[in-house]
């Protein structure tokens, strides 16, 4: 019964291993994704647009999230040329946030 504890014991270990280099894999992604979020939107932005993207995140950052989408996808599209300003990132979140109205009716 002795060895079986110790090859469980064992077993276990590197389970737990393997999953904390899962995770540290994982984190290590995300981080390198961001940084790669954060590079193209300074590509992509003007100082105070990419401000006004700063402060979008901590009030609506779903919205945030879906319109740094949408600037990497037109980006690479060859969309966008040259950096975007304040008021054409204005008028982007518009459109992307005036998709989400939408009108209940009562009969």
């Amino acid at each position: 019964m002795n060895e079986e504890e110790e090859i469980k014991k064992r077993m276990m270990q590197r389970q737990q291993e393997a999953m904390s280099q899962q995770v540290m894999q994982q984190s290590m992604y995300q981080q390198q994704q961001l940084d790669m979020l954060k590079m193209l939107m300074t590509e992509i932005l003007e100082p105070k647009a990419r401000e006004r993207i700063n402060n979008l995140k901590l009030v609506k950052p779903e919205l945030a999230t879906q319109v740094q989408i949408y600037l990497v996808q037109a980006y690479q599209a060859g969309q966008i040329r040259g950096k975007l300003s304040d008021e054409d990132l204005v008028t982007i979140l518009k459109k992307v946030d005036s998709k989400k109205d939408f009108k209940i009716t009562r009969k």
